[in-house]
């Protein structure tokens, strides 16, 4: 059996037309026509995809005597979920709609010290302003909590979409793929001024502390430094969260089979990881009370992450 006969055969075995196997393998349904009537042959990259697709060898492929032979991969080992264009739909809306909560609720978390720091300024009302300063602290940081569960139980149902191996219904990974297309201009300008607008945030606190203004004019830079990081923030996570919906139905990046694999097996190191850096910055910024340095845990543990996650991940068995 030749070549255009097997592929006709595969394809027919698992039930799909030519446009659904050629959206698979993100050619036109024209170039599969030719395939399957000898007209051309497919490359050899296409060969291995195929291959993959059918859950054959490539030598059965392109060895016309050679009998089918199913073979055994690695993909194979793990449950694939299928993900129909309605659940793929509801799966953006959730995350969408998730990167706004979410952004929120970081937001509050960096603007919860804000009224403590202003008022410690005040030293002639220093028991008012402490008292009220701690309770818009916890209030901010009890509606953070709250969106943040509430967002978690939200998207529960299609947790898996970024954990498990899926398969796309026909359709799905060319609508996404546009999507993604249109949204990279939004992600590239907003993070573009949304770090300047971090790095920038420095300089009220650096004139401050250079022409040694009063305790008021400190603390109110201190402030004003939190408020622009929090907007700033706030745009990069919920630009990130939007690009990562994406990512996650296209199963690429940080949502590749082979990542969500090392991501399984480094849970448990990212959990500690990320619990110490937070109690390192509630605890340095609480002991010394300068607040106005402490934000620079966060920008260091995340680039300091990639380091150590890569070291972790050198004892770790694929």
């Amino acid at each position: 059996m030749i070549l255009a006969d097997k592929i006709i055969e595969e394809r027919k075995k698992n039930g799909w037309s030519q446009e659904e196997f050629a959206s698979q393998l993100n050619v036109s349904r024209q170039a599969v026509s030719k395939w399957e009537s000898a007209q051309s042959i497919p490359d050899l990259k296409r060969i291995i995809e195929m291959a993959n697709l059918f859950g054959v060898s490539t030598d059965y492929l392109l060895k016309d005597e050679m009998e089918r032979a199913p073979i055994q991969n690695e993909e194979m080992e793990y449950s694939v979920y299928k993900v129909t264009m309605e659940q793929a739909n509801e799966f953006l809306h959730i995350k969408e709609k998730g990167a706004r909560m979410v952004s929120r609720g970081v937001s509050l978390c960096i603007l919860s010290p804000v009224l403590l720091i202003f008022l410690s300024g005040f030293e002639k009302y220093e028991s008012f302003s402490v008292l009220m300063g701690m309770a818009c602290l916890l209030i901010f940081v009890a509606i953070a909590v709250y969106i943040f569960i509430h967002y978690g139980m939200m998207k529960e149902n299609y947790n898996y979409m970024e954990t498990e191996n899926i398969e796309t219904a026909y359709g799905v990974n060319g609508l996404v793929k546009e999507k993604k297309n249109a949204f990279m201009p939004t992600y590239s300008k907003t993070m573009g001024y949304s770090v300047a607008l971090c790095i920038l945030s420095v300089i009220p606190v650096i004139f401050a502390g250079v022409l040694e203004t009063s305790d008021f004019i400190q603390t109110t830079s201190v402030s004003l430094l939190l408020m622009i990081n929090s907007f700033s923030v706030y745009e990069i996570v919920k630009v990130n969260m939007i690009l990562s919906s994406y990512k996650v139905l296209l199963q690429e990046g940080d949502y590749s089979l082979q990542e969500k694999r090392r991501n399984k097996k480094l849970e448990l190191f990212e959990t500690a990881y990320w619990t110490i850096t937070t109690a390192l910055y509630l605890g340095f910024s609480f002991i010394t009370n300068r607040w106005s340095i402490s934000w620079i845990i966060w920008p260091v543990s995340g680039v300091l992450y990639a380091a150590v996650r890569s070291i972790v991940l050198m004892f770790i068995k694929e």
